[in-house]
């Protein structure tokens, strides 16, 4: 998008469209909820991001200051589809000058019989303590972690991956679950989207019940 002769934002906007022979009818509803992500993203690029990315434009050209277009890109990866079930997350990076960008990721897991989005305790079978369970292991493979590289989590995760760690942040891989946190929720910026691989055993069954 310009402005003037300038082009201050750049977006691409990639999302999934699915066919399926589990069940048509929740099939076209899956991929109207991603038309719908879409169409808004597509939306705030044009109604928020462009007005703020022309407004510096002019700005910075008034004052002689060197400006780098403003730019939006969102991907998807698909980690599971099998079974009439698909597991996959969005990553959504804006740049608005400064010394980086930043990335949000989104995660959904569906069963494509019923059109219904999976939840976390549906891969459990002990529901009362899987949140235990989780922070048990991610506990253990961030000390493995800190022991190769150090101040690569913040002093206090203990408390921070319980305070922000998100029921809907999670995706399927075929041997097992992986849990992120988002940038900074753990972490310094360095370190990225955590991630915590969390394989199938007796307290989780790839098939939800």
């Amino acid at each position: 998008m310009m402005q003037g002769n300038t082009p201050v934002l750049t977006y691409t906007i990639n999302y999934p469209y699915f066919t399926t022979t589990c069940n048509p009818h929740a099939c076209w509803n899956i991929n109207c909820y991603y038309e719908i992500q879409a169409d808004s993203s597509e939306r705030n690029c044009r109604t928020e991001l462009f007005p703020q990315a022309a407004q510096n434009g002019m700005y910075a050209d008034y004052k002689q200051f060197p400006f780098r277009s403003y730019e939006f890109l969102s991907n998807y990866e698909i980690t599971y589809n099998k079974n009439c079930m698909v597991s996959l997350f969005t990553e959504d990076y804006s740049y608005m000058g400064g010394a980086h960008g930043n990335t949000i990721r989104q995660s959904q897991t569906w069963d494509f019989q019923s059109g219904n989005q999976l939840k976390l305790n549906d891969f459990f079978s002990c529901k009362d303590s899987f949140t235990e369970y989780i922070f048990k292991e991610i506990n253990r493979q961030i000390i493995e972690r800190l022991k190769e590289s150090p101040s690569s989590y913040f002093d206090d995760y203990p408390v921070l991956l319980r305070g922000n760690f998100n029921v809907n942040g999670f995706y399927l891989k075929p041997d097992g679950i992986v849990i992120y946190y988002q940038q900074y929720d753990i972490a310094p910026y360095v370190t990225g989207i955590p991630e915590f691989f969390i394989p199938f055993e007796p307290c989780f069954h790839e098939s939800p019940r």
